[in-house]
């Protein structure tokens, strides 16, 4: 090939290469795009908003129906039950052992340990939905288990352990939760309608447990109980139908924000808010005239981790439990006059004594129930009764081959429903100081996590695991 010929080709490609660099240049691919209109999406209208914003309650999902009344009537209110005791009051037909609970729905859910609670024919539950990154109140009818609306709002958080974790609160026709992250929501239960919203890290510089917000709300005479255990408030009272804080408690004791929620007890005669944060464990006055005094605080006891609430045993005796190690602790509070004195009486490590690392244990007829912690020795995990007297020594426990993990357990009239944590139903009938296997059932083909609380009204039992919710239709009531 002579010279020529060289120089001609060279032109040739150089002059395609730039008319195709010419062209990509003057290309507009956005003559070809079609505008999209508002709504076209069928997404729900949200607000405006900066980008570190959440926006609590912004969506909201109504289904036909939603609106109808239920026959039923039975309340599952708040996180233990509207005793604050675990405990149902029922009268149970007698049932043999190789019945089988019928299902009556099944529910599945984001990953994580949130229970419900029941008002009135309908369900309650927080959830997160990871598509959406966005927690969501969800309210679904308890015979059918058919949603019958949810509220929502964006929240972009990563899995640890799953995601939500607390149980809503019903009273004065308000459901109230508390999302991961702190996010209190309160709506009408009937029409979830937005009534107010409070973000606790913003407004109280609440430190949010590694594991996510565990507390659980507290109604109490048309007030919400919160605490936030921040740089200033360590408790607080909201009005429930407005939002506005009616009392507020310094946190002089320097708390912070655990996984446990407030208790209301009466100790020396005063109606008390007892919770246990990180740092130790307090009581607020729940006395009116008088809501929000620090009456008394405890710092001897002290685990970085605490689940369980605090639990009362006595007039004035408090059992105290954590796991990771922690063990048990018993607290007594007196009073003299205006004066508090509250001290740790004992303590011990989970292997010495009656212990839980996640469930609150249930004073049941003077007799406190638990399921013993993975580091409680040769018992660990099983089912155990002890007496108040005796913390050390149980007077009953389940057999070696029934053991619970960290799953939950209700009493319902004179039963006990312990739940494995891989999705397995045993019951009991409490007699006196012991217990007898009445019925065991699978009922999540493979269950993982079901660590948490179930719920009771009506005749059925709400179950769950990590993954998926279940109602059981476990007894006919009055027969």
């Amino acid at each position: 090939m002579n010279d020529k010929k060289i120089t001609w080709i060279t032109v040739g490609v150089m002059a395609f290469y730039t008319s195709l660099l010419v062209a990509w240049h003057l290309y507009d691919p956005s003559a070809s795009f079609t505008e999209s209109q508002p709504g076209a999406d069928h997404r729900p209208a949200g607000q405006v908003r900066k980008a570190d914003d959440v926006l609590i309650g912004e969506f909201f999902m109504q289904e036909d129906g939603a609106a109808s009344q239920s026959d039923l009537k039975g309340e599952w209110p708040c996180f233990r039950g509207a005793g604050h005791d675990n405990q149902a009051v029922a009268t149970l037909s007698s049932r043999s052992s190789a019945v089988t609970f019928e299902e009556m729905w099944s529910v599945e859910t984001g990953e994580g340990h949130a229970a419900p609670v029941i008002s009135e024919g309908r369900v309650y539950m927080l959830d997160y939905d990871e598509q959406l990154s966005s927690d969501a109140l969800r309210c679904f009818d308890l015979q059918t288990g058919k949603q019958l609306w949810r509220r929502w709002y964006r929240v972009p958080i990563k899995r640890n352990h799953g995601f939500s974790r607390t149980i809503p609160a019903i009273g004065s026709g308000a459901v109230v939760t508390i999302g991961p992250e702190g996010h209190v929501m309160c709506c009408d239960k009937i029409s979830g309608q937005m009534r107010w919203s409070i973000d606790m890290k913003k407004r109280f510089g609440t430190e949010i447990p590694f594991w996510y917000t565990g507390q659980c709300p507290l109604i109490y005479k048309d007030m919400l109980i919160l605490a936030p255990a921040g740089t200033d408030t360590l408790m607080l009272g909201v009005d429930i139908n407005t939002g506005k804080t009616l009392w507020a408690t310094p946190n002089t004791v320097n708390f912070k924000m655990s996984h446990s929620s407030v208790i209301p007890m009466t100790l020396g005669g005063v109606p008390t808010f007892v919770y246990i944060g990180v740092g130790g464990v307090c009581g607020v006055s729940a006395e009116e005239g008088k809501y929000g005094r620090l009456l008394w605080s405890a710092s001897k006891w002290q685990p970085s981790v605490v689940a369980p609430s605090p639990l009362q045993i006595a007039p004035n005796q408090v059992f105290l439990v954590a796991g990771y190690g922690a063990g048990g602790a018993l607290l007594q509070v007196d009073r003299q006059g205006t004066s508090w004195n509250a001290v740790i009486k004992e303590s011990y490590k989970a292997s010495e004594g009656m212990s839980s690392e996640q469930q609150t244990p249930i004073n049941y007829k003077g007799t406190l129930i638990t399921v013993l912690p993975k580091d409680g020795g040769g018992m660990r995990e099983r089912l155990a009764m002890y007496s108040p007297a005796d913390l050390h020594h149980p007077i009953w426990t389940s057999s070696s081959d029934e053991r619970f993990g960290l799953g939950p357990y209700i009493v319902v009239g004179e039963r006990l429903f312990a739940f494995r944590e891989d999705g397995e139903l045993y019951v009991y009938t409490l007699k006196g100081n012991s217990m007898k296997l009445l019925h065991k059932q699978r009922v999540m083909d493979e269950g993982v996590d079901a660590w948490g609380p179930m719920a009771y009204a009506d005749g059925m039992l709400i179950v769950r695991d990590a993954k998926t919710v279940k109602c059981l239709k476990v007894v006919s009531e009055n027969k």
